[in-house]
């Protein structure tokens, strides 16, 4: 699935369509993205420019969650509660930045990007 670059794409003065001047580079490709759901841990490697590569997540079974003194624990979720990236992602459990979990130590907000980290950190707004 490729996406429409915007500076490929644009208008002549007269509003007709002006063909572009050249092709997609390889940096310019766009891929499917990645929904970290909650399951069984899984990665995907990731290439990025200039030969590196991360690993984005696929599926999440914990989190690392650290309280207001600053200690982190490894703890099991169990559900999204709420997304405010997306309604469509508290129905199906997609994990976001910005996202409420409900886990064994309680509530708790996500504070990385677990398909660009790798890793879901998360921040307990209640305890259980």
């Amino acid at each position: 699935m490729t996406r429409p670059l915007e500076n490929l794409t644009k208008r002549r003065p007269t509003g007709g369509r002006a063909k572009p001047h050249r092709g997609r580079r390889a940096y310019e490709k766009d891929g499917y993205a990645i929904e970290p759901l909650v399951g069984p841990a899984s990665r995907r490697p990731i290439r990025r420019r200039g030969g590196g590569t991360t690993a984005g997540l696929i599926f999440a079974d914990f989190a690392n969650v650290s309280d207001s003194a600053g200690k982190a624990t490894k703890s099991k979720i169990l559900r999204v509660k709420k997304s405010p990236a997306n309604r469509d992602y508290e129905r199906r459990g997609v994990i976001t930045k910005g996202a409420v979990l409900e886990t064994e130590a309680g509530e708790a907000v996500v504070t990385s990007r677990p398909t660009a980290d790798g890793v879901v950190n998360a921040v307990l707004t209640s305890k259980k």
